[in-house]
């Protein structure tokens, strides 16, 4: 396993591991060139079984967000530049590849354990991983905040779009 200072890319890539599902994880450490473009890096190339393959993006977010847990339950956010990224690397590797975002929650406190049915114990702390498509996350996303280039999807259209991480792999 890399030596990952995000816990919540290490908690994915152990579950993957556990789960001996094959996959290969990507140096973010810079940007890859294209022939007409500068890309993000995503976090790894996953080989499904139910499928076509997975180019994953994590985003690593509490569940559910703010102090005494008073704050958002199924934050979504993602850098703009995240998103046109993975699509186009979508694009780069070909009909055989999938590009998905996986919303790796940290989840706060046991009370929200019903809430995620599939849930991943590693280093004392409790995840639960979603995936949602990145070309419907983009369909459906809307800008969060301009200044910071971030968009986010709706909650109501959230809700239809993530499924558990086991159902995409």
């Amino acid at each position: 396993m890399a030596l990952r200072s995000n816990h919540y890319d290490a908690a994915f890539e152990a579950y993957l591991r556990t789960g001996r599902t094959p996959y290969v994880a990507v140096d973010e450490a810079r940007r890859a060139l294209t022939a007409d473009a500068s890309l993000k890096s995503l976090d790894f190339i996953v080989y499904s079984q139910q499928g076509r393959n997975l180019l994953v993006d994590v985003k690593g977010r509490k569940f559910p967000t703010g102090a005494a847990g008073l704050g958002q339950k199924w934050e979504n956010w993602t850098e703009e530049d995240d998103l046109t990224s993975l699509l186009r690397w979508q694009q780069l590797f070909g009909g055989e590849f999938r590009a998905a975002l996986v919303f790796a929650y940290e989840i706060a406190e046991p009370r929200w354990h019903a809430q995620h049915p599939q849930r991943w114990e590693f280093r004392q702390r409790t995840y639960a991983f979603y995936g949602v498509w990145a070309d419907e996350y983009a369909e459906a996303m809307r800008d969060r905040s301009p200044a910071w280039e971030t968009v986010s999807v709706p909650r109501r259209a959230f809700d239809g779009l993530r499924r558990p991480i086991a159902e995409l792999l």
